[in-house]
């Protein structure tokens, strides 16, 4: 009896004291919840700076689906048929196809944009709207040496023009987006990436002969252009049209390296193409092969050239009655300067008349003639 009173006091003491700890326990813990409990979790500091990363992803999407809206309805598919008169028997198939910009509205007509390679050869030419509507289109002219062409159609169905962009103050890592209609198929397809760099010279073969006829202008993007793309718009995060998408380097080692024509280079051209249906560059009159394309020794055996000039554009043929004939210019002259500025290989030649001089300008020419150096004014005529 004695060992159960013992006991039960034991226990009636020590359950105060237990309830004691407890509340004391819950008591701190609940003094110190900012370090312990939900509040300490929600002012963590990955938590705020994982919702404020969300936050500005969410910003850029917005932009991105934005400046899309704004201009896909814009961008045509642009179908190239082939063959004679299907009414007349002839088998007419398509050939090709690729994309298109519509730029412009001019009273009842609207004008579309897109590559020379894209229309080549064609007999008749067909766009398809965003909302899948088919025009028949009418070539008003192009141009291969910068593989831009304009479309004119029915201006009736046409609702949306794209705003042209800034194409000369774009910097490298700016977004860049491109919309087409790749594998002639895929209509609409939006890639997106950034501005690789602001300002290429890609080397441009005309006719296909292994050399090269002109270092054309181009901005690199490492947004996707595939076949079929050709003619659609590169634009910037505004929606603006900054470039026509052109072509792209096609190896299996090459990922993202696509090529754009910058819209201040091409309107000059799309003026041209409206207005008279071919390019207007000033004419000089000669056939031009550059120094380093024949082999050294004639340089000084044939073309008598002293040993420290290696550059310059041979003279292989003037066109009676050319500014350069009646320069007086001759065949074999090798051009070393025009105005001034060196001339080492035929795309400088064409870069100058097209680029720096304009039909009706005199220019000075510095060439050599059996080794003597010499000097000549030309006047420059409109070459079409």
């Amino acid at each position: 009896m004695k060992d159960r009173e013992r006991n039960d006091k034991k226990k009636s003491w020590l359950w105060p004291g237990l309830i004691g700890m407890a509340l004391g326990i819950l008591l701190i813990l609940s003094l110190n919840g900012k370090f312990f409990g939900t509040e300490a979790d929600k002012a963590a500091p990955p938590l705020q700076l994982a919702e404020s990363a969300k936050a500005d992803d969410d910003n850029r999407e917005s932009e991105v689906t934005a400046a899309v809206k704004k201009a896909k309805d814009s961008v045509v598919s642009v179908a190239n048929f082939q063959g004679g008169n299907i009414w007349e028997g002839n088998t007419v198939a398509k050939a090709g196809s690729g994309s298109g910009v519509i730029y412009k509205k001019d009273g009842s007509k609207a004008l579309v944009v897109t590559n020379h390679h894209v229309i080549e050869g064609a007999s008749q030419l067909e766009i398809t709207l965003n909302n899948g509507n088919k025009l028949p289109a009418e070539l008003l002219g192009s141009d291969p040496l910068t593989d831009l062409a304009v479309l004119s159609v029915d201006a009736s169905e046409i609702e949306d023009v794209i705003e042209l962009g800034d194409s000369e103050n774009l910097l490298p890592g700016a977004s860049a987006i491109a919309i087409g209609n790749p594998l002639g198929f895929l209509e609409g397809t939006v890639t997106k990436g950034v501005i690789s760099a602001s300002e290429r010279t890609m080397p441009v073969d005309i006719d296909q002969n292994g050399a090269v006829d002109w270092q054309t202008e181009v901005i690199q993007t490492d947004a996707s252009i595939n076949p079929g793309n050709s003619g659609g718009a590169l634009i910037d995060i505004n929606g603006e049209l900054i470039g026509i998408n052109s072509s792209k380097i096609a190896q299996d080692a090459v990922e993202g390296i696509g090529f754009a024509i910058p819209i201040h280079v091409a309107l000059p051209v799309l003026e041209d193409l409206e207005q008279h249906g071919e390019v207007r560059r000033p004419y000089l009159g000669v056939g031009p092969v550059s120094l380093q394309d024949i082999p050294s020794q004639y340089w000084e055996e044939t073309l008598k050239l002293p040993g420290n000039v290696t550059e310059g554009v041979i003279i292989m043929e003037v066109s009676p009655g050319s500014p350069a004939a009646e320069a007086g210019l001759q065949k074999l002259d090798v051009i070393v300067e025009i105005e001034g500025k060196k001339i080492k290989t035929v795309p400088d030649l064409r870069s100058f008349l097209y680029k720096d001089a304009k039909s009706g300008d005199t220019i000075d020419i510095t060439f050599y003639r059996g080794g003597d150096k010499q000097e000549v004014k030309v006047t420059l005529e409109n070459g079409n």
